[in-house]
Formats: structure tokens, sequence, C-alpha cells
């Protein structure tokens, strides 16, 4: 009796739910517009970054292809993840890591720290992306799917072209570690909402309990 009193009606939860499912796409287009910035925001901030970190321009390469190897190893095995582990969790565990690598790009002292840190932010974007794929796939219908997909897509091809912009801009007339700190706030509240809104599907429960046996 007392869980009868305690369940939300059957209305309210179908609400919540409609709710959710409308926010997903935001969701995930933000998710990937923040994981196609971090990929030519630094292009335009090198000079001010290493005289900063007093190292030569050159060997800022390391920094800018750092992340970008990280997304091309760590995509690969994100939908292994995601049917391991469900994709609400995996997808908040990305955004959660990808904001703790932005963090600590913020703050390194030394490029070699810079490099470390640049590879845990790309280890967390190279799982957003797919994983917000799938969980889209999972829970829209194939009526509605190519619209979904095409939503999220734009600002995944909008973030690299304001990257440079926004990086000079910053450095221009700002500080160069709030390149890294402005993916912060959007991170935090993307973890919040992922938690909120993913799916964890049949699927990837059944998987799970084999996994853990």
């Amino acid at each position: 009796m007392s869980g009868d009193r305690t369940s939300p009606p059957p209305a309210q939860m179908t609400s919540a739910s409609e709710t959710a499912k409308r926010l997903l796409p935001w969701l995930v287009a933000v998710a990937f517009f923040l994981e196609s910035l971090d990929t030519t925001i630094l292009n335009t901030a090198i000079p001010t970054i290493s005289t900063a970190l007093k190292v030569a321009p050159l060997s800022m390469k390391a920094v800018l292809a750092s992340y970008t190897l990280s997304l091309a190893v760590f995509i690969p095995i994100s939908g292994w993840m995601a049917d391991h582990f469900g994709t609400r969790r995996v997808f908040a565990s990305a955004i959660g890591l990808f904001t703790l690598g932005s963090i600590l790009c913020g703050l390194s002292g030394d490029i070699h720290e810079l490099v470390a840190c640049r590879v845990l932010q790309g280890c967390g974007g190279a799982m957003m992306v797919p994983v917000g794929r799938l969980t889209l796939v999972r829970t829209y219908p194939k009526s509605q799917l190519v619209r979904m997909m095409s939503f999220v897509s734009i600002p995944a091809l909008v973030g690299p072209m304001l990257g440079p912009i926004a990086g000079g801009l910053i450095v221009a007339y700002l500080h160069w570690r709030l390149i890294f700190f402005v993916n912060v706030r959007s991170d935090w509240s993307g973890c919040g909402w992922s938690i909120a809104t993913c799916p964890i599907t049949r699927r990837s429960r059944r998987r799970r309990s084999m996994w853990w046996g």
C-alpha cells in the first residue's frame, strides 16, 4: 500500500517521458557541437599558448594531434560499451570525462600535462558522438529518425567553423585558459540531463546482467 501511494500516476510518468524525449535531441546536439568545436578552437591560439608554456609553436602539434587521435582510437569501442553498460551510463560518463579533461587542460602547467589532458578530453568526446546517435536510434521510430539525425548533425558541422573564431577572440580579449573552461557549464548541464533522459534499453540491461553474471 505504501508503495502505491509513493509511485507517480501513469499520466505524470508519460508526461515526464515525453518531455525527456523532446529534450534528448538538444542534449545530443550540444554534445556534438562541443566535441567538434574542440577540434579547431586551439588553431588560432597556438602562438599565445606556446608563449605561455614557453615552448616552440611547432611543439604544439602534439596538443592538436592528441585530441584528434584519441577520438579515432576510442570511437570504435563506444558502441560496445553502450551495449554492455547502457546508453545512459556511458553517455553521462562520456560528458563527465570530457568535462574533466577540459578542466585539467585549463589548469595544465606545461605542454606534457596539456597533451595528456587533451587525450582524456578526446576519450570523452569519442564516446559522446556515437553513443548519442545510438540513443536517438533506440528512442525514436524510423519515421522520425532521419529528421532527428539531421537536427543533431548541424551543430557538428558548425562547430569546426566557429572554433578558430572563438579561440581567436578568447586569446585576444580574455585568457587562453578560458578556451577549455567554456565547455564546463554546458557539459555539467548535459551530464545531468543525460541521466534523466537517455534510455537504458532492455537489450542493454540483459547484456549487462550477462556481463556481470
